[in-house]
């Protein structure tokens, strides 16, 4: 039991924004806040891994990726990009061509020593318990920034029924919400919406992630695409729960970010919001 005052010496670093490279975002109070869980939902190869990636080299805080949905390959071929500027394509024909040399990339790497990567399948809570004590006990610090990708993906025991599975889900979201509390990292979620809204192409509102898991995370986003026929690409980013901000639980009001479809750099179109 603590009193007011007490209570600012207990936060610690709770509440702290980690740095974000999503301007339109933060003009609608959207922070990526440590000691707090969010969730961040998409269709298929819409883009929200990516934006996690992004976020996470971008911040350069200490970070724990838990990339189940995505192989080393792919996520190394991606943060390369990202930190170069060079074509990820062209990396990652570097990366797994035996003739080629990955090597002049290292100094470059380097620079993010404290991101860090899962990339079991199927992780369990005790894996991800276990990567957590360990990166303390290399670092002195838990990370600031940890990234689940996806939390369909980690084993949270069986689920025989459609309501055992959103059961199931919530109980995760409880998981990671305390892991957040007990870290003070902001714990990130990527995850999946209904059928409906699975082609990835237009707003997104709360009710349509799937399993309906929006009471426990503390910032909801949607994500949905625009690509112009030219392999250009455009992210629309939808906060439709914020309890620190501005909230559309419909999804129609979002910010928007190009991507580079070269070297996968994430930038704001314009200051407005729609």
């Amino acid at each position: 039991m603590f009193s007011l005052n007490q209570s600012v010496r207990m936060r610690g670093a709770a509440g702290e924004p980690i740095p974000s490279p999503f301007k339109g975002l933060r003009k609608l109070d959207v922070e990526f806040r440590r000691g707090d869980f969010s969730v961040v939902c998409a269709g298929g190869g819409t883009g929200k891994s990516l934006a996690a990636l992004w976020l996470a080299v971008s911040s350069n805080v200490p970070a724990l990726y838990f990339s189940a949905d995505s192989t080393a390959a792919t996520q190394l071929s991606r943060a390369t990009a990202m930190i170069t500027g060079d074509s990820a394509k062209e990396i990652k024909k570097k990366l797994v061509s035996e003739g080629e040399n990955f090597e002049e990339y290292s100094d470059a790497l380097m620079k993010r020593w404290w991101l860090r990567f899962n990339y079991s399948a199927r992780p369990n809570p005790k894996e991800i318990e276990t990567h957590l004590e360990c990166y303390r006990e290399v670092f002195g610090i838990f990370p600031h920034l940890v990234v689940i990708d996806n939390i369909t993906n980690v084993d949270g025991g069986g689920a025989g029924t459609a309501e055992e599975y959103t059961f199931g889900l919530e109980g995760l979201c409880d998981y990671f919400n305390e892991m957040a509390r007990e870290t003070h990292a902001h714990v990130m979620a990527m995850h999946h919406v209904v059928g409906e809204f699975s082609s990835g192409n237009k707003p997104i509102p709360l009710s349509g992630v799937k399993g309906k898991i929006g009471r426990v995370p503390s910032l909801v986003l949607t994500i949905h695409a625009e690509v112009d026929g030219m392999d250009g690409r455009t992210l629309h980013i939808s906060p439709v729960k914020n309890r620190e901000g501005f909230t559309d639980p419909s999804g129609e009001t979002y910010s928007s970010y190009e991507v580079n479809t070269s070297n996968l750099h994430i930038t704001d179109v314009q200051e407005e919001v729609f």
